[in-house]
C-alpha cells in the first residue's frame, strides 16, 4: 500500500504542477462533445427529448477516448525522462506500480468527468429545468465506468510505452477491451436518464463491478511480465 500511494501521489503532484495532461484531455473531450452535439442536431432546432437518449453515448465516447489520452501519459513521463527503469527498481512487488499508476489515472479521470458529464448532459438536453436526474446512481455508474476505463487503459499504456508509435497503438489495443465497460456504462446511464433506477440498471452496474475487479486482478498479475518485455 505504501508503494501504491507513493506512485499515485507522485502522479497527482506532477499532474497538478504541469496541468498539461489535464488541460489537453479536457479540451479534447469537450471538443468531441461539441462535435457530436452539432452532428446530432443540438442547437439546430432539434427537440431536447429527441437528443436525450444520445447523451449517454456521447458522454461515454468522450470519456473513453479521454481515458486513452490520460493513461498514455501515465508511463510516458518516466520513459521520456529516462526514469522508467529506475521506477521499476523501487522496492516491492511490481503490481504495486500498476495500481499506483491506476490510482493516478483514475483521479485525473474523476476531475475530467466532473466537467464532461454535466456538460454532456446539458448539451444533449438531459440536464436543465424540469429534468430530473438520479444523481446518486448516476455517480455510482460514473465511478464504476471510469474505474474500468482507467484499469484497462493504464495496463495497455504500460504495454506500449516503449514502442515508437505508442500514441496510435494504445487506442488500437485498448479499445477492444473497453467495449464491455463502455457498453455497460452507456446502457446504465441511458436507463437512468430515461426512467430512473430499475432492476436492469442494477444488473448493468453488477456487470461493471465484476468487469472492474477482473481487469484489475488480471492486470496486476500480468504487469511484471509486461515490464520484463
Amino acid at each position: 500500500m505504501h508503494n501504491i500511494l507513493t506512485v499515485a501521489l507522485k502522479d497527482w503532484q506532477l499532474a497538478g504542477r504541469t496541468r498539461d495532461t489535464l488541460l489537453s484531455t479536457a479540451f479534447f473531450a469537450g471538443l468531441l462533445l461539441l462535435v457530436l452535439g452539432i452532428g446530432l442536431g443540438s442547437g439546430l432546432g432539434t427537440e431536447a427529448a429527441q437528443l436525450r437518449p444520445a447523451a449517454a453515448g456521447a458522454v461515454w465516447s468522450a470519456l473513453a477516448l479521454a481515458a486513452a489520452v490520460a493513461a498514455g501519459r501515465a508511463f510516458a513521463s518516466e520513459q521520456e525522462a529516462g526514469a522508467l527503469e529506475a521506477l521499476t527498481l523501487y522496492p516491492g512487488p511490481h503490481g504495486g506500480l500498476y495500481l499506483g499508476k491506476l490510482l493516478g489515472t483514475f483521479a485525473q479521470m474523476l476531475l475530467l468527468a466532473a466537467l464532461v458529464v454535466p456538460l454532456g448532459l446539458l448539451l444533449f438536453g438531459a440536464l436543465g429545468a424540469g429534468v430530473a436526474v438520479p444523481w446518486l446512481p448516476l455517480i455510482l455508474t460514473v465511478l464504476l465506468g471510469l474505474l474500468g476505463l482507467s484499469a484497462s487503459s493504464t495496463f495497455y499504456a504500460a504495454v506500449t510505452v516503449n514502442l515508437r508509435a505508442r500514441e496510435a497503438l494504445l487506442p488500437a489495443l485498448a479499445f477492444p477491451v473497453l467495449i464491455p465497460v463502455v457498453l455497460a456504462s452507456v446502457q446504465a446511464t441511458r436507463l437512468l436518464l430515461l426512467g430512473g433506477w430499475s432492476a436492469e440498471v442494477g444488473t448493468w452496474l453488477g456487470f461493471l463491478a465484476l468487469f472492474d475487479a477482473s481487469v484489475i486482478v488480471i492486470s496486476t498479475l500480468l504487469f511484471p511480465f509486461v515490464l520484463e518485455n
